[in-house]
This record gives structure tokens, C-alpha cells and sequence, in this order.
């Protein structure tokens, strides 16, 4: 690809989230001049830590897992100078315990693409049988609006201790209701590829020094500004194109030659552009901290089977718990969940029922439903405006919505952009 013509035109960007950041970074990089813009005081969106005065901790919002897989968080992280960020095994393996019969096992696909790993019981999920990965070929190449218990049975033992806990994870939607598709994209870039695509990988020390952080300092090295604590309030469009931005501190005027980059959430995108299609349903997610050392030889994650809690991480200094598709949760009173929470964690560890010092985060919209009504609401990168493009983790990206999608959505608004800066 040429390189952006110099002096032509500037990258307006709103929305200082995952995707807005790489939209930032991948511009700053081929010498666009960028400027990005975000309502809140912090930059990271629903990916940032912060410290806790509660706990007397730096915390992360969301216990967001990404596997060894995911391309373009690789590559962000790469060109941020933080590929030394993440944590994981060297091989992929996964830990799971029954919270009702108290039963553990521990997951362990082989390496390659050829899964040579489900003919052996000490290493897939017990009660399993081969006969019952066949199913999963409906999940392969499905037609596009089916949900995921049109392709495939939602039931018996591989669905329970494998399929549902992975799809809820990765969808943050009740699988049964989940667009197949989405599945589909997310299988085809990590259990389709073996091993090797799905060693789980954690942010270490924090989301915000592995993703946030490093990206801020990058973009301050190439010349990039970001101002935070701005609102865009109005976009003004003349005829094919944006012609102005109206913030919460004045007006910016385009020039022909200027680009604006949208990624904002969905529904502040809606109330800015005319006629935008976009997801109007959303699933919640809790997590909770508490604070207290986890016992020794505790496995970094563990997935938890039967009980609240979904998946269990083991800090040095915490232990962190996550629920997905957790709207039935988001109403209820801190200290109670708190308390239900922690009962999970007291059954697997094998700790004291008494409840530690504790902190609960609930993200009430953080992504969209993943099911394919909703998914078929999701709106192209391109607008109708020749200098208006979209971005975010809800923009079609073949994804549900995680880390790896957004980071993709910022990749393709910058390659976008860059094709209107060429000489």
C-alpha cells in the first residue's frame, strides 16, 4: 500500500475504546494526521482498569480472555510494543469443576488441526463420546439467520462441559438463541485450528497496561492527540459528506480531504447518524473481585459448571469471577450476589464460606445479543458519506462482539481511511 499522502487530510476519531484506539494506531502509523475524541475521562471504553479504594486494588473492569488465535489482537499489541503482555500455558489446556457433584477435569486438545485429542477420555470432557464432536459439523458452514440449536443439539454431556460454557463466553448470549454464524466465525479461528489457535491468554499486569496504556504512549510518540472528557454532540452533513462535528467544547469544520471514524456505541451512533441500522438489544455481564490470595496450585482460569459463576481467574493478589449473559443478575442487590458469587468460588477452592472483602462490576449493556436478529442489524464499515466511516466491535466484522472483533473493525476503518488519503 502507498503511503498517505502528507499533509491532506485528518483522521477525526470518536471513541477512544478498543476500536477507535486501533483505528488510531494503524493511521498514526502510515503518517495520517489523527485525532482522536472520547466523551469519558478515561480512554479504553468497556477494556480499561482502574484502582479500586474498596479493595485497595487496580482492577479490571471485565475479565476479558482472548486466545493465541485472535490475529489482530497480536498484531495491535505488536505494534503498541506490548506483545509481552499477555499471559497463558504453553499449551492450550482448560480446567473445569462441577460445583454440584464436585467432580474436576482438565481439557487438553493437541496441538494441530487434526483433533486426534477428542479419541482420548483423560484428555476431552468425561462422559463424552466421539460420536458427539460429529454433531458439531452443523456449526461448520450454517446458513446464514439460523440460530445455534437449529445446527446442532443443545444437550447431553459435550454441550455442558464444553459447547455451551465456550459459545456463552465467546457470544456473551445464550447459545441456544445464538446466530449460528457468528459461531461459525469464531470456531473456524480457534477450535477448528487446533490447539495452538485457543491457548487461553490473560493481560498481564492489567487490561489497561496491556491494551490501553501502551497504545496512549504510542500514539503520543507519533504526534497524535487524544482528548478525552469531549463529547461529539451533532454531526452536520452536506450532501455526500460530513461537513462538520459539533463537541461539547465547539465546532470542528472538515476539509474535503478530512475523515471522521465513528466508534462510539451503537446506540450513540444511532442518535448522530440519520437512518443507521444498528443492534438494539444487549446482554449484561458481572464480574466480581474479591480480595483475597488464591490458594496454591489454583489454575490461572477455571470454568465452573453448574453453578453462577461461569469462569473463575486466579489473581496474585485477587480472585476474579465472571457471568455472561448475566441480565438475570444485574438487578440484584451488590452484597447478595456478592455472596452468591462467592459460593461458587468457596466450592471450587475448597475456602471458607465467609465472605472476603469484595467488589461487584456489572456492564449492563456490554454487547450486543448475539442472535441473528440482531447480528442482521449490524451495519457495514462504509456509509452512505464519502468521508464517514464506522467502527466498533457491533459493525460487521463476522464476529460477536469481543476484543478480537473490535480490534478488527479498528483495523478495516484505518485501511478504509488510508485508501482516501492515497496520493
Amino acid at each position: 500500500m502507498k503511503a498517505a499522502k502528507g499533509g491532506v487530510g485528518k483522521a477525526h476519531i470518536i471513541g477512544a475504546g478498543l476500536a477507535g484506539l486501533s483505528t488510531a494506531v494503524r493511521l498514526a502509523a502510515r503518517g495520517v494526521e489523527v485525532e482522536v475524541s472520547d466523551a469519558a475521562a478515561h480512554a479504553g471504553g468497556r477494556c480499561r482498569s482502574y484502582f479500586d479504594p474498596q479493595l485497595g486494588l487496580t482492577l479490571d473492569n471485565g475479565n476479558h480472555l482472548v486466545l493465541s488465535g485472535n490475529r489482530a489482537v497480536m498484531d495491535y499489541l505488536a505494534a503498541i510494543g506490548a506483545g509481552d503482555r499477555l499471559t497463558g500455558p504453553a499449551k492450550a489446556a482448560f480446567d473445569f469443576a462441577d460445583v454440584r457433584s464436585g467432580e474436576r477435569w482438565r481439557m487438553r486438545p493437541n496441538e494441530g488441526p487434526a483433533p486426534w485429542w477428542i479419541l482420548s477420555p483423560s484428555r476431552r470432557p468425561p462422559e463424552t463420546r466421539l460420536k458427539d464432536y460429529l454433531g458439531l459439523a452443523g456449526l461448520l458452514r450454517p446458513k446464514p439467520g439460523r440460530r445455534i440449536d437449529q445446527v446442532m443439539a443443545c444437550k447431553g454431556p459435550l454441550w455442558e462441559r464444553l459447547m455451551q460454557p465456550f459459545l456463552l463466553a465467546a457470544l456473551n448470549t445464550e447459545p441456544e438463541a445464538g446466530d449460528a454464524t457468528l459461531a461459525a466465525g469464531v470456531i473456524a479461528e480457534t477450535l477448528a485450528k487446533g490447539g495452538r489457535a485457543y491457548r487461553p491468554r490473560i493481560a498481564e499486569p492489567t487490561l489497561g497496561a496491556a491494551f490501553i496504556e501502551p497504545a496512549l504512549d504510542t500514539l503520543a510518540g507519533q504526534g497524535a492527540h487524544v482528548r478525552l472528557s469531549r463529547r461529539l454532540r451533532a454531526v452536520t452533513f452536506d450532501g455526500d459528506r460530513v461537513a462538520a462535528l459539533t463537541f461539547s467544547d465547539g465546532v470542528v469544520e472538515l476539509s474535503p480531504q478530512d475523515q471522521a471514524i465513528l466508534a462510539t456505541p451503537p446506540w450513540i451512533a444511532a442518535d448522530l447518524i440519520p437512518g443507521l441500522s444498528v443492534p438494539t438489544e444487549f446482554r449484561a455481564i458481572v464480574n466480581g473481585h474479591f480480595r483475597l490470595s488464591p490458594p496454591p496450585g489454583a489454575p490461572a482460569m477455571i470454568g465452573v459448571i453448574g453453578g453462577t459463576v461461569e469462569w473463575i481467574f486466579a489473581f496474585d493478589d485477587r480472585i476474579s469471577v465472571t457471568v455472561s449473559g448475566a441480565d438475570r443478575l444485574v438487578d440484584v442487590d451488590r452484597e447478595t450476589l456478592a455472596a452468591q458469587l462467592w459460593r461458587d468460588v468457596a466450592k471450587v477452592y475448597g475456602l471458607s464460606s465467609d465472605l472476603p472483602a469484595w467488589q461487584i462490576v456489572k456492564e449492563k449493556r456490554a454487547t450486543f445479543a448475539a442472535t441473528p436478529e440482531q447480528n442482521a442489524k449490524r451495519p457495514a464499515a462504509v456509509t452512505p458519506w464519502n468521508n464517514l466511516i464506522l467502527a466498533g466491535d457491533w459493525v460487521q466484522t463476522g464476529l460477536p462482539a469481543t476484543i478480537e472483533g473490535a480490534l478488527r473493525s479498528g483495523e478495516h476503518a484505518a485501511d478504509l481511511a488510508i485508501t482516501r488519503f492515497i496520493v
